[in-house]
């Protein structure tokens, strides 16, 4: 007698296999294996003993000398602010515009921390009470610091003179010479070419002049003077000077013709 053997499924309730009670006689259990996404699921679940490895931290080069450029640009900028500030300095400088000739009073002036070029001869703010009450021999500009050329202690133009505008060349007058103040003498130029063939039949004219103002004119680079004559020499001098036919002499102080 041959003997049939049969293969039972082993049937599954809510994945678990029947309890032996429920079972067929002769049946068997089989499990199924496991696969690996619940190997896995089970390798990642707490309690694991597995290490997750360390993160890898990938280096930048360019970062770093970028920060370092900008710590030395910073460092560079801090010297150059410190320095900037103890190079400046308190100096006068216009609240409010002066016209020439007015009284400057003390409301028109204030006090500026500022680095200025030694060239422009600003009066320090220290000098603030001694310039108020005296008059702007020239137009006082606000925002723009105040020289001794600006200011003068006559009212312009004197009594029984004028003032003439005089725009010379550079070989009209002495070269960074001529200051507010001065006493100069305008010589009216005959306007002859040395060695033409011709001398002129006297020595020019001069007339006794001060300077009451002084300026640059930034097209021509001429030098442009204001001076205060007598009220009689004035057209004369006026008339050589639209010609071009003056120039400028300084003579020593105090010096008797």
């Amino acid at each position: 007698m041959c003997c049939r053997s049969h293969r039972v499924r082993v049937h599954l309730t809510h994945g678990r296999p029947l309890p032996r009670s429920q079972r067929s006689p002769g049946m068997t259990a089989t499990t199924r294996p496991r696969s690996a996404e619940s190997q896995t699921d089970a390798a990642n679940a707490p309690g694991s003993d597995r290490i997750a490895p360390p993160p890898r931290f990938q280096r930048r080069p360019l970062l770093v000398v970028a920060s370092v450029a900008a710590v030395a640009l910073g460092a560079l900028v801090s010297v150059w602010a410190y320095q900037g500030a103890s190079d400046a300095r308190d100096v006068l400088a216009v609240r409010a515009t002066v016209e020439r000739g007015d009284v400057i009073e003390a409301a028109d002036l204030m006090s500026v921390p500022m680095t200025v070029d030694p060239a422009l001869h600003p009066l320090p703010a220290s000098e603030l009470d001694a310039v108020a009450g005296k008059r702007a021999a020239l137009d006082l500009v606000a925002g723009g610091v105040v020289t001794a050329e600006q200011i003068t202690e006559v009212a312009l133009p004197s009594v029984g003179m004028t003032v003439v505008g005089l725009n010379l060349t550079a070989s009209a007058l002495p070269a960074d010479q001529v200051r507010v103040g001065d006493r100069i003498r305008v010589v009216l130029t005959s306007g002859q070419v040395p060695g033409a063939g011709t001398s002129p039949s006297s020595p020019p004219q001069t007339v006794d002049a001060e300077v009451v103002g002084a300026a640059t004119d930034d097209a021509s680079g001429n030098t442009i003077l204001n001076v205060q004559v007598a009220h009689d020499d004035a057209p004369l001098v006026a008339d050589r000077a639209t010609a071009g036919l003056v120039a400028v002499v300084l003579d020593e102080p105090d010096t008797e013709e």
